[in-house]
């Protein structure tokens, strides 16, 4: 079922501060650059308590963003708190409240919590807390009602340009589509190494256990260089013996991204993989579409 997303740009430029809101959920969430802050800082949502996101440039390139995650019973004193402190060097940010202001403090130190344990989970970017804060009690109603809070937080924070909850790997917990959904499978072509792919709603998504060469070849760009090093520091991908081993599955955005990171050299993910008929990616998709 779909949903209904109004993004309302709040002075009238496209990549100026904007407001975000989902069909009759209760929360709102409001974006803005780090040189609009000033501008829009006396709008009543920033008097509310609230959970908020500070995204900047990661010190590692292996990783697309920095993210910090915290709550605040006044956004606004939070935020100019941030905004003096020269080791919080963020470009964006994000915050969600809520419209009926009945967030409580325990309700936002949750969501907190939840928040940094998904970012961390994802492992997607870097993440500039220090440790994931320990969830509070609250009543089971609660729960329910701050776990669909948080759905649609995951809703907007893509549509906003913060993805660090777009996870780089596939669990029970985070599959999109259902568990009985039949997937052809694809083998790399070489005999070097075991390696499975399948395409999903979700991406290309190499299987646990598949093997990969350990050294990338010299023509390999700077952008797979990071991404397998992405991979080798978040213990997506394990050393063992003389080459590597997907610890989890993984997910890619094209074929020719995970034969690279396979292969350990540039490659065209298209014809690389097959299916247990022979039969190439690229084959298969035309028979697809023709």
């Amino acid at each position: 079922m779909g949903k209904k997303l109004t993004v309302y740009m709040i002075d009238g430029t496209a990549y100026g501060p904007r407001l975000s809101e989902i069909g009759n959920w209760v929360g709102k969430a409001i974006y803005s650059p780090r040189a609009s802050v000033n501008k829009i800082m006396n709008r009543s949502e920033f008097d509310n308590p609230g959970i908020y996101c500070l995204k900047g440039d990661p010190t590692d390139d292996a990783f697309d963003e920095k993210i910090y995650i915290g709550e605040a019973e006044n956004i606004k004193v939070r935020l100019k708190q941030h905004l003096s402190d020269p080791n919080k060097d963020f470009k964006e940010l994000i915050f969600f409240v809520s419209k009926d202001e009945l967030l409580t403090k325990t309700q936002i130190r949750y969501l907190e919590s939840r928040l940094v344990q998904l970012a961390i989970e994802a492992k997607t970017a870097q993440i500039d807390n220090g440790n994931s804060p320990s969830l509070p009690t609250l009543h089971e109603a609660d729960i329910s009602d701050m776990e669909y809070f948080l759905e649609q937080m995951k809703l907007i924070l893509p549509v906003m340009g913060f993805k660090f909850l777009i996870s780089s790997t596939v669990t029970q917990s985070n599959q999109v589509e259902s568990p009985n959904s039949v997937h052809e499978t694809y083998f790399i072509k070489t005999k070097t190494f075991k390696a499975s792919m399948i395409e999903t709603d979700q991406g290309y998504i190499v299987k646990k256990g598949s093997e990969a060469k350990k050294d990338l070849s010299k023509s390999c760009t700077e952008t797979y260089r990071n991404m397998r090093r992405k991979l080798v520091e978040t213990k997506i991908m394990v050393s063992y013996n003389d080459i590597l081993i997907f610890a989890e599955d993984a997910v890619f955005n094209s074929p020719s991204a995970a034969s690279n990171m396979i292969l350990g050299r540039n490659s065209n993910g298209f014809t690389e993989w097959v299916n247990a008929k022979g039969q190439t990616f690229k084959a298969v998709q035309e028979q697809i579409n023709n």
